[in-house]
């Protein structure tokens, strides 16, 4: 049997208390069984932010996505993920990666390193909070994500919950400029992850970011913009792209289920300004998966 589908929303700015408040109830009017926030320079505080966010909000959980690893000590990160999910009241969940925009490491003063000594890191990172919140309970789930091999096997080994963008960093770009995997690259990834999750006596659930969502009886004019920015892609391209949700209702929510059938995707996240056009997506998957 397929899991059932979960659905996340990820709060990208920071802003006064009340605004912030109000911002996480609509998460939870909408829907959402999670809601996130990142862990880049300019935007919401990480843990703060999830305390306020639980506080204002009866049912999602509440998680990282995801922090970047190249900020954490792991012993004071241990700290902030024990006391962050005291707080909560059992509800958060730990999104961790390697961290991918240099510009930020500078801002910040801190060591980018190179791709390896970047998983390396996170390596460590995960292992030392493996055994520093050990004891812990209610235990906090743990969500890891990548597309290369050495990240696909720490996600194998360690994570609760392994998660895919469906995109690549463009070398060498100091801003973390990503570009979406065609459909054959990405499937590529995530057979590659299954090899080396088979062992697994547990499956891991699998967690795809979706980049853009358009629900719109005419596709065409929805991409216009992407489309006059990449001259290199195709309509046809991007409709069929996993991370792109453009179409009827009907269409998305089949693209969806044909997703959860051929690659194991339940846990949807969507970023904070498509939450609403994915709202009616949400409503209409929850409605035929208790049906």
């Amino acid at each position: 049997m397929p899991r059932p589908f979960r659905f996340g929303a990820s709060l990208l700015t920071s802003a006064p208390a009340a605004e912030w408040r109000a911002r996480c109830r609509r998460v939870e009017e909408l829907g959402y069984d999670v809601l996130l926030v990142p862990d880049h320079l300019g935007m919401v505080a990480p843990f703060p932010a999830l305390v306020a966010a639980a506080e204002a909000t009866q049912r999602p959980r509440v998680g990282t996505f995801v922090l970047n690893a190249g900020f954490w000590n792991p012993t004071l990160l241990a700290r902030e993920v024990t006391t962050t999910n005291d707080l909560t009241g059992g509800r958060l969940e730990l999104g961790l990666g390697t961290g991918y925009v240099q510009a930020e490491h500078d801002t910040a003063g801190l060591p980018f390193g190179s791709p390896g000594e970047r998983v390396d890191h996170l390596r460590r990172t995960v292992e030392e909070l493996g055994r520093l919140l050990d004891s812990a309970e209610p235990r906090v789930p743990l969500l890891l994500g990548g597309n290369g091999d050495r990240m696909l096997r720490l996600t194998a080994e360690h994570a609760d919950i392994a998660a895919f963008t469906g995109a690549r960093l463009v070398p060498d770009d100091r801003d973390g400029k990503l570009v979406p995997l065609d459909t054959t690259a990405f499937g590529q990834r995530v057979g590659r992850y299954r090899e080396f999750a088979a062992g697994r006596e547990e499956p891991a659930e699998l967690n795809l970011l979706i980049q853009l969502v358009a629900v719109t009886d005419d596709p065409a004019s929805a991409l216009r913009p992407l489309l006059d920015r990449r001259p290199d892609l195709a309509l046809e391209q991007v409709l069929d792209l996993p991370t792109m949700l453009v179409g009827t209702l009907d269409h998305i929510t089949a693209k969806l289920r044909a997703l959860r059938d051929r690659y194991g995707f339940s846990y949807l996240t969507v970023l904070e300004p498509y939450m609403e056009a994915f709202a009616p997506v949400v409503e209409e998957l929850r409605r035929n998966q208790l049906a």
